[in-house]
């Protein structure tokens, strides 16, 4: 068998492009989490197809982001505490069923012609569930996998997210398209998530070193402390937060698509994919090349780079070249994911995981969701190419300032070397 449940380590002389999915652990892990992923790219889709046709109004379809985002602003602290104290695997798997559930009563909702309020309900349900699944499943991903292999599987998690993004938007308008209702894409969204609950349930249990600190504010907020006192992770998230707050074009693209480029519904549609199959490319060419002996400025100079590519996008008149932008933009932003969550799960201490993973989690949220309503915001004052141009230089200035006020980033080494000795420079 090429997995077992224990494997020793090969020597890092000898780079291993598949060495997380020689962990029988990892296995059942990644294929379940993929699984989820694709599910929930597929019920977006349904979601946002169901109501607008139903309603045909703008509003309705801005408040499905919302109510999903607003507990995991709100809940982020005492998940990740949560995720610190209580058993992950018991915790992920709990919350699994539940966004299930969730799923099931959407596909009810969906074939009794219920209500918007309920369908509101079931999506905000499912947005609790997500944020106290999240800040479990990133802090028990390093206890089934040596830490030294980390940077390894995430990048096979980044290339299972984007193959979702990909992959899920497609499946759903197809399924759709074949049953002329949303109703099935959510019955096969509960189906993909009830076998990630399977095969969540097959990993091995695992010990961890949990807070032993009981419930207060102090210890809810450790996590926040955590990522205040390490510089090097605060500078990455922060790195993070802005290029996607500023840099983001994926909201304004139905505008260029129409507009702008003139390319209709289906040029839309390749626009959309392209981020994606940038990130998916940039994430298997990571996985089978050696740990970068510089991950500081490779982190600085993809970042910079994202800015960069922003800007041509957003002054581009060709079709063919805003697609090699926005792929561009996709592989660049995947180099920065890799980096930064290898530092977040690989330099932090175990009792803390889960509570850094959900302050690493919130900033995501808040990031693609204020990136999207800034976009937005900027482009009905000044147009749409102002505000893409004016976001990716502002994700340059972003680069310049970290790189100015945290030098130590600039120092950061192989991500090999931090899995084995921590983020000690």
């Amino acid at each position: 068998m090429w997995w077992t449940k224990k494997q020793a380590t090969k020597s890092s002389q000898q780079h291993d492009p598949y060495a997380a999915w020689r962990y029988r652990d990892y296995c059942f892990y990644a294929l379940g989490h993929n699984l989820l992923l694709l599910g929930n790219q597929m019920q977006s889709v349904a979601i946002g197809w169901e109501l607008y046709e139903r309603t045909g109004s703008a509003m309705i379809l801005g408040g499905v982001g919302l109510v999903q985002v607003i507990p995991v602003i709100l809940l982020t602290l005492p998940a990740g505490h949560i995720a610190d104290r209580w058993d992950r695997k018991r915790t992920v798997l709990l919350t699994t069923f539940m966004l299930a559930i969730c799923s099931l009563g959407l596909a009810i909702l969906s074939y009794a012609q219920g209500s918007i309020p309920l369908i509101y309900i079931c999506l905000l349900l499912g947005g609790v569930a997500k944020a106290f699944n999240n800040p479990a499943s990133s802090a028990l991903l390093p206890q089934l996998i040596p830490l030294e292999v980390f940077s390894n599987a995430a990048t096979w998690n980044s290339s299972g997210f984007q193959l979702a993004a990909v992959l899920g938007p497609a499946l759903g308008g197809w399924a759709i398209a074949q049953t002329k209702s949303a109703t099935s894409v959510y019955i096969i969204d509960a189906v993909l998530i009830l076998i990630c609950f399977g095969l969540i349930a097959k990993i091995s249990e695992v010990k961890a070193v949990r807070a032993i600190e009981p419930p207060s504010f102090k210890s809810l907020a450790a996590g926040l402390n955590f990522v205040w006192q390490q510089k090097i992770i605060f500078a990455a998230i922060t790195l993070d937060l802005f290029a996607v707050l500023f840099g983001g074009a994926v909201a304004l693209l139905p505008i260029y698509a129409k507009d702008i480029l003139q390319v209709g519904p289906s040029g839309l549609g390749w626009l959309r994919a392209a981020p994606a199959f940038g990130a998916l490319t940039m994430a298997l060419s990571l996985a089978h090349l050696p740990p970068m002996k510089k991950a500081g400025k490779a982190l600085l100079w993809s970042v910079a780079g994202f800015g960069i590519v922003t800007v041509i996008f957003g002054l581009s008149r060709s079709f063919w070249l805003s697609m090699l932008m926005l792929v561009c933009s996709g592989a660049l932003d995947n180099i920065s994911v890799v980096i930064r969550h290898t530092l977040v799960q690989v330099g932090t201490p175990d009792r803390l995981r889960g509570r850094v993973s959900a302050v690493n989690g919130v900033f995501i949220s808040i990031s693609n969701e204020l990136g999207a309503f800034e976009s937005g915001f900027v482009a009905a004052f000044f147009g749409p190419i102002f505000s893409v141009v004016s976001g990716g230089i502002g994700t340059l200035l972003v680069v310049l300032i970290v790189t100015l006020a945290f030098p130590e980033i600039r120092r950061l080494r192989s991500l090999q070397q931090i899995s084995n000795t921590g983020l000690n420079l």
